[in-house]
């Protein structure tokens, strides 16, 4: 299984994202043999409009089983849903704490949006 967590850094001290569209980027970590790679989010950091769906088309792609960040707009929520991706939102502390807050099934799977679009 892979997840993707929203980095505000490269790896798995790094914090947290609270954005997701306009993370810095994304950890992707497989649970199966606990390995990870960085993937940069640089072309939706400044972007007018549509930084919610083309991140979330970008992590669809990584075949990412669930998300892990801190907010998620409506377009984003949508996409991932839509392409069988779990969301969980209201993540906090390192990257790190994330992952292991998942595999103790400490995190609850968001049913919408926690925020409006067009979030910063």
């Amino acid at each position: 299984m892979k997840i993707a967590i929203t980095s505000s850094g490269l790896d798995l001290e790094s914090g947290i994202d609270l954005r997701f569209g306009r993370a810095f980027g994304f950890i992707i970590y497989n649970l199966e043999d606990d390995t990870f790679e960085f993937t940069d989010n640089n072309q939706n950091l400044n972007a007018a409009q549509g930084a919610g769906i083309q991140a979330a088309q970008n992590v669809v792609n990584q075949n990412v089983d669930a998300i892990i960040t801190g907010n998620c707009g409506p377009k984003a929520f949508t996409v991932l849903s839509s392409a069988g991706v779990k969301i969980y939102v209201g993540a906090e502390g390192t990257v790190k704490d994330a992952i292991d807050k998942f595999r103790n099934n400490e995190l609850q799977e968001a049913e919408s949006a926690n925020v409006e679009g067009h979030w910063v």
